[in-house]
């Protein structure tokens, strides 16, 4: 093969991230790449010319392994966007002068919605100006928002993650002989499929949550405080799961009623936080009921101790795959994840054009959404398979090994 190849991750990372950065690394070095480059925190290291030659960072199986087990993302990620090429032409021309002057011909980015527009961004730009290189997005987010695609890898072991933990927090409530209440609150800005996670809590072993509220469904402050005294008047504790991002009919979120420090990201998305102490405090000023809320935060994204098998394998697998398109020509791609079977469960990957992704949001279909606060069968049935099977930490010391980019051996 001609030409070298670059890799970079962005956005929020995942406990799987770095599987699918070892699918690429992997794939590229037996399909005969010479360099693989690592951009150190994504696009924006690249323009700052911040990268590394992975082989010296990555030189065994072993470390090929460890880094399937690692979580977040192991070459630094960054939310930069990209401005549109008419505005500043020339970021593109140092872009592509950097990628040239490495002598890159394999572009992959791994990353979410905003990632898959940076690869939208680019490829349309090498056309542009006649590029060789080729660019291929590779599918990472918890939220599992991306369109086309079945799910994302770092979903499965984040709703993993949340349904085991859902499933303590409710053994822990339910311990006193008086009314408590827990109200969790799980990532999720205008998809709720991480709270929709919550549901597989229930079993032969578990009550199960008792009510869900997802951003898909406008949020009624005054419903859901009918419902909460109904419940709590028959002596029962209450574990409710609900996503950071729901909202009040007038568009504003719910921690948005309460006193906050209002935040922005580089896109300029709020900074959500607060919406289950908003009520919990509400409930107790109200009732007079015991309540607590729970953030689950950057601890839903970064469990790799409760990674699925399943997911680490699929996230392995798009990366892979992407080598394997580009290799072939293909380029402004973005590979997805078709389900071809339920029962037995199996996933295969594809690659779709990256304009039918980029900046498409795909949200819970209303249907799986019940009426009385909570999700339907199809929901459970949708998610249960991705959770599936575990892939143990290296233990050392009674720890998880992980490997640390900081701390790679230097030539």
């Amino acid at each position: 093969m001609e030409g070298n190849v670059i890799v970079g991750q962005s956005g929020g990372p995942t406990s799987v991230i770095n599987a699918s950065l070892a699918g690429v690394f992997k794939t590229a070095k037996d399909r005969g790449a010479k360099n693989v480059y690592g951009m150190m925190h994504g696009i924006k290291g690249l323009i700052d010319g911040q990268y590394v030659r992975l082989e010296d960072k990555i030189r065994s199986d072993l470390d090929i392994d460890l880094l399937k087990r690692t979580p977040s993302s192991f070459l630094g990620s960054c939310r930069f966007k990209l401005p549109e090429i008419r505005e500043n032409e020339d970021l593109y021309k140092k872009i592509f002068k950097r990628l040239t002057d490495l002598d890159v011909k394999y572009f992959f980015y791994i990353g979410g919605n905003d990632s898959m527009d940076t690869i939208k961004k680019l490829s349309d730009y090498g056309i542009f100006i006649n590029s060789d290189i080729r660019f291929i997005g590779v599918p990472k987010t918890i939220d599992n928002d991306l369109a086309v695609t079945d799910h994302t890898p770092g979903y499965g072991s984040a709703a993993k993650f949340i349904a085991s933990t859902m499933k303590e927090i409710i053994r822990d409530g339910l311990v006193y002989d008086y009314p408590t209440i827990s109200i969790v609150e799980i990532m999720g800005r205008n998809a709720g499929w991480l709270t929709a996670a919550a549901a597989l809590a229930k079993g032969e072993d578990c009550e199960g949550v008792d009510l869900i509220y997802l951003p898909e469904k406008t949020f009624d402050i005054d419903h859901f405080m009918e419902r909460i005294h109904d419940l709590t008047s028959q002596n029962r504790s209450l574990v409710i799961a609900l996503s950071e991002g729901i909202k009040v009919a007038d568009g504003r979120y719910v921690f948005e009623l309460a006193d906050h420090v209002e935040m922005v990201d580089a896109f300029g998305h709020k900074l959500l936080s607060g919406s289950a102490k908003f009520l919990a405090d509400k409930i107790a000023a109200e009732y007079g009921i015991r309540t607590r809320s729970i953030e689950f935060s950057t601890l839903q994204r970064c469990a790799a101790h409760m990674a699925s098998r399943v997911d680490i394998t699929e996230a392995f697998n798009v990366g892979g795959s992407a080598v394997k398109e580009a290799f072939g020509g293909e380029t402004g791609k973005v590979i997805v994840l078709k389900r071809i079977s339920d029962d037995p469960y199996m996933c295969i990957t594809e690659a779709c054009d990256v304009h039918k992704i980029a900046n498409i949001e795909k949200k819970v279909p209303a249907d799986w959404i019940t009426d009385d606060d909570y999700v339907t069968q199809d929901m459970i049935n949708y998610i249960h398979p991705l959770i599936q099977q575990e892939l143990p930490p290296m233990m050392v010391d009674g720890l998880p090994r992980h490997l640390n980019l900081s701390r790679c051996p230097q030539d």
